[in-house]
């Protein structure tokens, strides 16, 4: 079983992807940036942008019939690995334990001058 997620709680799709495919039981959800759904713009401030990145990968886990407590994977993306903390802080405050695996990596730049994108796999039974 294959299928497109698509929520319009979450930012359109900039690109030639979905925002999820569910597969089977996982949900694979394309990596999010801070845009806001309703302007598509980006969110002012890092950590905004990072709360922000929680709550579209929250609309898309709630879309497929999710919770982003079913996140089992990130794969976090920064501009600036000094940065990390602040991540570690709004994801303890998002998620209940245990808490997932995940990876984080600093690169050069995201789409739209972002400062964080986050790829998530979920899992459900």
């Amino acid at each position: 079983m294959k299928k497109i997620i698509y929520s319009d709680n979450a930012p359109k799709a900039i690109g030639t992807y979905s925002q999820a495919v569910l597969a089977d039981k996982f949900l694979f959800i394309s990596g999010q940036i801070g845009l806001d759904p309703a302007t598509m713009k980006l969110v002012k401030g890092f950590e905004e942008e990072i709360i922000q990145v929680f709550k579209n990968i929250t609309s898309i886990c709630e879309e497929a019939g999710y919770s982003i407590n079913d996140v089992v994977k990130f794969n976090i993306l920064l501009t600036d690995l000094s940065n990390f903390q602040k991540v570690n802080e709004i994801m303890e405050s998002t998620l209940e334990k245990p808490y997932p695996a995940r990876a984080a990596y600093e690169i050069s730049s995201l789409p739209k001058n972002s400062s964080i994108e986050i790829e998530s796999i979920a899992y459900k039974e």
